[in-house]
């Protein structure tokens, strides 16, 4: 099957794209201005990825300290290292997306976002993969017990996020 697309404003199936654009608009929509667009972020302020990096350092020692005194000294290594695979990628994604580039506009944002995740990723699972050779007799419950409560940091950044304020009182404006 060929399409064949002609010049013009005509679109496929002869639709106008002028048509089809104002319909897309909703005439309820409104911009905000800047000061409501500031009172929106005072409102409902952004959490810090860096305060979730050190959320995520302060259960990664604390695990490692529980493991240290309940099975010693190979385990407590075990859980920082587990901790330190889900802190150390974290750490790099979050240097990413606070970078210049990611904020020029929203396709860097968005092509920023993405390539500091599958970095994240691949630092994790080669850190995961090289753990055997760099901690010897390796725990491997100690060291999953590490990375899973680190990784669930992430949750109770959301929960103790501040909530956000009604957008109603925007119309105050």
């Amino acid at each position: 099957m060929v399409l064949a697309h002609g010049g013009g404003d005509a679109g496929f199936d002869g639709v106008d794209r002028a048509e089809f654009a104002g319909g897309l608009e909703d005439e309820d929509f409104k911009p905000l201005t800047a000061q409501e667009a500031q009172a929106l972020r005072e409102r409902d302020p952004a959490v810090s990825p860096w305060w979730i990096v050190g959320l995520q350092c302060v259960a990664g020692l604390s695990v490692a300290l529980v493991a240290w005194g309940v099975a010693g000294a190979v385990a407590a290594w075990s859980a920082a290292y587990g901790a330190l695979a889900v802190i150390i990628p974290a750490a790099l994604f979050a240097r990413g997306l606070m970078s210049r580039f990611s904020s020029l506009h929203a396709a860097t944002a968005s092509f920023g976002f993405f390539l500091w995740e599958a970095v994240k990723l691949a630092v994790s699972v080669a850190m995961l993969a090289a753990a055997p050779r760099l901690i010897e007799n390796l725990s491997w419950l100690a060291l999953m017990a590490g990375l899973v409560v680190t990784l669930k940091m992430y949750w109770l950044a959301l929960l103790k996020r501040p909530k956000p304020k009604q957008i109603e009182s925007l119309k105050e404006f």
